[in-house]
């Protein structure tokens, strides 16, 4: 069984995709922003382009954001350069992973990297070694073979899986694979259920937080931290 105590690094207040309530997500505009609202931690999303570069980016498809039908993978690099990420009237880029590590990772804060797309693991793993990331950055995924392949290959990281659900069987192959996060959906959790989670040696990071209500609730449950995409309001409440 893991020891709780071991991997507690303080309540973290992650700026999901940066401060995305406000800005194009996943953007330099966004994560900035972020950080100047005193979040200290980033929660993004890795994905290969078509010529193999990874890039932050969430959707299967750009159409939402961009408005272009296609998705990252179908893409090269300078064929994404071309379009403009958009939200209520600012535009920004889409970023390539290792230019958000030059400006992002010497700073203090840590980093949830969710692996998205088929085979990103190794080149993910291996830009968080050059960049020293080593235990600054916790592994995340809906896919547990994305994880399982992650950790045969860089098992120093620190790694959780984003599940909808938490069954009894899932906790005890999370605890035999030594994951030290759980992170599941704000609104399918209790106190409880943290309490719980806390005792089998795992942190919890609650996600889906849509609202000041849900921010709040996971909050006082006890949780180690959220993705939220407006921190300055998580902020404004944890003080």
């Amino acid at each position: 069984m893991s020891d709780y105590k071991k991997y507690d690094k303080g309540f973290i207040n992650y700026a999901h995709r940066g401060a995305s309530e406000y800005l194009p997500e996943n953007t330099l505009l966004s994560f900035y922003t972020g950080v100047y609202m005193k979040a200290n931690g980033i929660e993004t999303d890795v994905r290969h382009t078509k010529d193999g570069v990874l890039v932050l980016f969430h959707d299967n498809t750009l159409e939402r954001v961009t408005g272009d039908p296609r998705s990252v993978e179908e893409c090269t690099l300078a064929e994404l350069m071309e379009l403009d990420v958009k939200k209520d009237g600012y535009t920004d880029k889409i970023v390539v992973f290792e230019d958000f590590l030059a400006k992002f990772a010497f700073r203090d804060i840590l980093f949830a990297i969710e692996l998205k797309g088929e085979g990103v693991e190794k080149d993910t793993a291996d830009l968080l070694r050059k960049y020293g990331l080593e235990k600054k950055a916790i592994i995340t995924s809906f896919q547990l073979e994305y994880l399982k392949n992650f950790i045969a290959y860089a098992p120093e990281f620190e790694f959780g899986l984003l599940t909808k659900e938490v069954t009894p069987e899932l906790e005890a192959e999370l605890l035999s694979m030594g994951a030290t996060e759980i992170c599941p959906r704000a609104t399918l959790m209790t106190a409880e259920d943290v309490e719980r989670w806390h005792k089998m040696g795992f942190r919890v990071r609650a996600w889906g937080i849509k609202d000041e209500e849900i921010m709040k609730f996971a909050y006082d449950a006890g949780v180690d931290g959220m993705t939220c995409n407006f921190p300055d309001k998580l902020e404004e409440y944890r003080k």
